[in-house]
């Protein structure tokens, strides 16, 4: 029997993964420090928080994961760049990963970063950019990837690690990005920006998902990216969105400014995740864009909670 925990459940993420695990023949327990108001089928569901290694020390004792897929961190919208919380989240993290491995769990796959990257190269490659976070953020997971790798070649454990570029879709944070330009325009108000030149890779939150219950799945260790290896400007994202609602009139390009440091360009090589894991994106921006816009419709929501620690 394969039993997977997973953390930061209800997170953006983390309530995509769970459908994918219960169809794929996992016993699937998700934990959160707040329980979702609607519970996925085929899941049980553990109140905890992280933070508190006894509940730690209980939660892993009582479900005995074989696998473990790691999300849970610190995401509070604008904060989580500079916050400690990175560094109680590398400690929490620490005593969640040896727990595992004492109570004979098999593999584990955790959330990293692109920001864990030097961003002056552009071109993010596992194997040939170097690793350099130019934030805190990035510090503290590059520094949690650095001690896995070493714990799981000491112990046996199976492991990887999910570098996660840039996300889109149902739920995200209202001030992100597409997220904040699709309510504007919705709502009929001007949709401020930036120039928005920058060139990204966006990957869509089910793909994201999708990557990493595919990277659980297989036997691929060490750092793996998870994105779609397209380049893509803000601009044409955003001028994406605005053609979808008929309202490019309400788009202010360069209304706001871009931080000085702001990199040009940000995009993955995705070969690891293509060829050793065997995963490919199901949604072009297309199609992610209209399933994204078709839940702001419905939920017609001014405000989302914000970022958890779940």
């Amino acid at each position: 029997m394969k039993r997977v925990l997973v953390t930061g459940a209800a997170g953006f993420i983390g309530r995509h993964c769970l459908p994918l695990l219960a169809a794929s023949g996992y016993e699937a327990h998700a934990v959160s420090s707040r329980l979702p108001a609607e519970s996925t089928s085929g899941v049980q569901w553990h109140q905890a928080d992280l933070l508190d290694p006894g509940q730690i020390t209980g939660l892993i004792a009582e479900v005995r994961p074989t696998h473990l897929l790691h999300l849970a961190w610190f995401v509070q919208h604008g904060q989580y760049w500079m916050s400690l919380e990175n560094f109680r989240w590398v400690r929490a993290s620490l005593h969640l990963l040896e727990l595992f491995a004492r109570h004979k769990g098999r593999r584990v796959v955790a959330a990293g970063t692109c920001a864990e990257y030097d961003w002056r190269y552009g071109y993010c490659s596992e194997h040939l950019t170097p690793l350099l976070p130019g934030t805190p953020y990035g510090v503290y997971k590059h520094s949690l990837q650095i001690m896995l790798d070493s714990f799981a070649r000491q112990t046996g454990l199976s492991a990887a690690w999910g570098r996660i570029f840039f996300i889109y879709g149902p739920g995200e944070h209202p001030e992100r990005l597409v997220a904040s330009v699709t309510r504007a325009l919705l709502q009929g108000r001007p949709a401020l920006c930036s120039t928005g030149d920058q060139i990204r890779d966006l990957l869509y939150v089910k793909d994201v998902a999708g990557a990493f219950v595919a990277l659980l799945e297989g036997e691929v260790s060490g750092p793996v990216n998870i994105a779609s290896g397209q380049p893509v400007a803000l601009k044409d994202v955003v001028g994406t969105v605005a053609a979808k609602l008929n309202s490019r009139h309400l788009v202010r390009l360069g209304a706001i400014p871009s931080p000085a440091d702001e990199p040009p360009l940000i995009v993955a090589d995705v070969r690891r995740l293509k060829e050793e894991v065997g995963f490919s994106p199901g949604y072009d921006l297309d199609r992610g864009l209209s399933e994204t816009i078709d839940w702001w419709r419905k939920h017609n929501a001014s405000l989302f909670p914000r970022g958890r620690k779940s």
